[in-house]
C-alpha cells in the first residue's frame, strides 16, 4: 500500500485510547480496488468454503439458539446482489489470498509501534470483511481478538457493551467459547440500557476491544466493512485463564474471573497451557 491509510489524528487517538477504550477512528481506504463489491465476491469465491459464512440478514439481536436460516444462494451471488437478497455474508480470513495479506500488515503496519508498547508482540494478524443487505442484523456476540472495523460502504450501527462485565457475558459463556463452544450471547431486552451506540460511515472505523459484547444494525443501504484484528500475549492470557475456569468449574468449584491483563491471569493460563497437552484435552 503506497499510502498512509490512516491519518496522523487517528493514529494519535489511538495511542491514546488502546487498548481498552472503545473510540472512533477515520481511514481513506473508501474506493480501494481490493474492497469493491465485485472484487470481494471474486474473494469470496476464492476463499476456501470453511472460510465464508453466509445466511439470512433478517435476524434478531439475540439468537438465543436459533440457528440462522440458509438464504439459498451461493456466496458470489448473495455479494454481487447483496442489496436485494436480504443476506449477511462474512469472509474470514482474508490473509489467505496473497493480496489481501499484503493490504492487512500494511493497515497493522501502521499501527504497530502503539500496540506492541501497550500489548507486547501482535500475533496472529487476521482480516474479516463483512457485506450486509439493507436493514440486516448481526446479532449479540463477543470476539477474542483486538479488533478495528473499518467502514467501506452504507452505514450501520454498532451497540457495544462493556467488556469484562459478566452481566453482559457471563463468565460461563467465555468459558465455554475457549473450550470450543460458540461466542454467541443470549440476549434480554434489559440489557439494552448498558449499551453505547456508534453510527458508522464510509470512511469512519471502530476500535471494539477483546470481548466486548456488542450487536450490529445495518441502516437502510446495503454495507461493507473490513475487520483488522490482531492477538496480543494478554488476550491469550486471558483467553486460557477462561479455559483453565471451565476445568474448575467442571470440578465443581466457583473461580475468580480473570483480570484484564496478562499478570492477572499468568498461574492460570499456564495451567490450561499444561493441561491440553494431555490426551484428554488435546
Amino acid at each position: 500500500m503506497s499510502f498512509s491509510a490512516f491519518p496522523p489524528q487517528a493514529r494519535t487517538a489511538f495511542a491514546a485510547a488502546y487498548p481498552e477504550v472503545p473510540h472512533r477512528l477515520t481511514h481513506d481506504l473508501r474506493g480501494h480496488p481490493l474492497l469493491t463489491l465485485e472484487a470481494l465476491a471474486d474473494l469470496a469465491e476464492a476463499l476456501p468454503e470453511t472460510s465464508r459464512e453466509y445466511n439470512r440478514a433478517d435476524l434478531p439481536v439475540g439468537l438465543n439458539g436459533i440457528v440462522p436460516p440458509a438464504n439459498g444462494l451461493g456466496i458470489g451471488e448473495t455479494i454481487r446482489r447483496i442489496g436485494e437478497t436480504g443476506s449477511w455474508a462474512a469472509l474470514k480470513n482474508i490473509e489467505q489470498v496473497s493480496a489481501y495479506r499484503d493490504l492487512l500488515l500494511a493497515l497493522l503496519e501502521e499501527l504497530r509501534p502503539v500496540i506492541e508498547a501497550k500489548t507486547g508482540t501482535m500475533l496472529r494478524p487476521q482480516g474479516f470483511v463483512f457485506i450486509t443487505s439493507p436493514h440486516g442484523v448481526t446479532p449479540y456476540h463477543f470476539d477474542p481478538e483486538h479488533n478495528i472495523l473499518l467502514h467501506l460502504a452504507g452505514v450501520k450501527t454498532m451497540t457495544m457493551f462493556p467488556q469484562g462485565n459478566p452481566k453482559y457475558a457471563p463468565d460461563e459463556t467465555h468459558e465455554g467459547y475457549h473450550t470450543g463452544g460458540g461466542r454467541e450471547l443470549f440476549w434480554t431486552d434489559d440489557l439494552a440500557r448498558g449499551g453505547t451506540e456508534w453510527k458508522l460511515r464510509p470512511g469512519e472505523a471502530l476500535y471494539v476491544p477483546v470481548m466486548a459484547p456488542h450487536y450490529v444494525r445495518n441502516g437502510p443501504g446495503s454495507a461493507i466493512s473490513l475487520s483488522i484484528t490482531w492477538r496480543s500475549e494478554w488476550s491469550f492470557a486471558e483467553a486460557d485463564a477462561r479455559a483453565f475456569n471451565r476445568v474448575l468449574r467442571l470440578a465443581g468449584l466457583r473461580p475468580r474471573a480473570p483480570g484484564r491483563w496478562p499478570q492477572d491471569n499468568r498461574v492460570k493460563a499456564a495451567g490450561w497451557r499444561v493441561l491440553r497437552r494431555l490426551p484428554l484435552f488435546g
